[in-house]
C-alpha cells in the first residue's frame, strides 16, 4: 500500500538531486579555479553566472517543498545549458574561430583536464546542466 506522502517525497528527492548536482558543479568550478589555479575563460564565467544562483534557488525550494522553485530555476538552467552547448561547440572547433568570444585572455579551447580521455571541463558543465534540466522538467510535469 502506497502512502499519500510518497509522491511528495519523490518530488522532494528530484529537487534535492538537482540541488546536489548544482552544488557539485559550483564546488567543482571553484576547485578548478581556486585550488588547481585553472583560469576560467569568458564562457566559463557565463556558465558560473547561471550555475551559482541555482544552489540558492533550489535550496529555498526544498524547505518546504515549493513547486515554484522550478519556475525560478529552470530559466537559469536553460540559459546555462545554452552557454555550455555553445562552449562545447567552440571547444571542439565546430564553430569557426572568427565567431569565438575568447579572443583575449584565457582561450575557450584550453584543455585543462580530460578525465577518461574525453571528459573535459566544458563537457562536464554541459552534462551537469543537462541532468538538472531533465530533473526540473520531470518535476514540472509531476507537479502540474
Amino acid at each position: 500500500m502506497q502512502s499519500i506522502e510518497q509522491p511528495s517525497n519523490y518530488n522532494w528527492t528530484i529537487l534535492f538531486t538537482a540541488w546536489l548536482i548544482s552544488c557539485i558543479g559550483t564546488l567543482g568550478s571553484l576547485f578548478f579555479s581556486e585550488i588547481m589555479a585553472f583560469a576560467p575563460c569568458v564562457l566559463c564565467w557565463y556558465q558560473r553566472i547561471f550555475l551559482y544562483p541555482l544552489v540558492i534557488t533550489l535550496a529555498i525550494g526544498l524547505f518546504p517543498l515549493d513547486k515554484n522553485a522550478v519556475k525560478y530555476s529552470l530559466p537559469l538552467v536553460l540559459a546555462g545549458w545554452l552557454v555550455a552547448l555553445y562552449h562545447n561547440l567552440v571547444y571542439y572547433h565546430i564553430i569557426p574561430e572568427k565567431m569565438q568570444p575568447c579572443r583575449q585572455g584565457v582561450s575557450c579551447t584550453e584543455t585543462y583536464i580530460e578525465l577518461f580521455g574525453f571528459l573535459t571541463i566544458p563537457l562536464l558543465s554541459l552534462i551537469g546542466f543537462s541532468i538538472i534540466t531533465a530533473l526540473l522538467i520531470t518535476l514540472k510535469r509531476r507537479i502540474n
